[in-house]
């Protein structure tokens, strides 16, 4: 079977980047193949490094309220590469009224601060159809 690949972004001027390492590691050690893209990514180097690395995948971790701009912008260049199989999903402190909103742009699962990583590695399995 072949290994998912999942790119974990961390967009714009926010620094904090321990949740994000902190997921990449644990979906390291669930078994998928992990890229990180390190602190003060545009979304078009996420978009590009996506495809070179040809992920099945990207993560971003946004903590910086940028959540509306980023989100969308990201998709609309995967959009604009022809690469609408890659899933993005992610996580940060996004208020339910955002994700709502960023559901119906077609964005996967958002995850706030918290979240067991079991939690994410159980949707990214569900979502990929990867049985144990």
């Amino acid at each position: 079977m072949k290994k998912i690949r999942i790119l974990i972004a961390k967009p714009g001027l926010d620094g904090h980047d321990r949740g994000a390492k902190v997921v990449a590691r644990a979906l390291r050690d669930a078994g998928f193949e992990v890229i990180y893209t390190g602190l003060h990514q545009t979304p078009e180097m996420i978009v590009n490094t996506a495809i070179q690395e040809d992920v099945d995948a990207i993560g971003l971790s946004i903590l910086s309220g940028a959540h509306m701009t980023i989100f969308p912008e990201v998709l609309k260049l995967l959009k604009k590469k022809k690469a609408t199989d890659i899933l993005l999903f992610g996580g940060g402190i996004i208020p339910e009224d955002d994700k709502k909103k960023l559901y119906k742009l077609g964005i996967g699962r958002l995850f706030g601060p918290g979240t067991d990583t079991k939690e994410i590695i159980d949707y990214l399995k569900e979502y990929f159809k990867i049985t144990d």
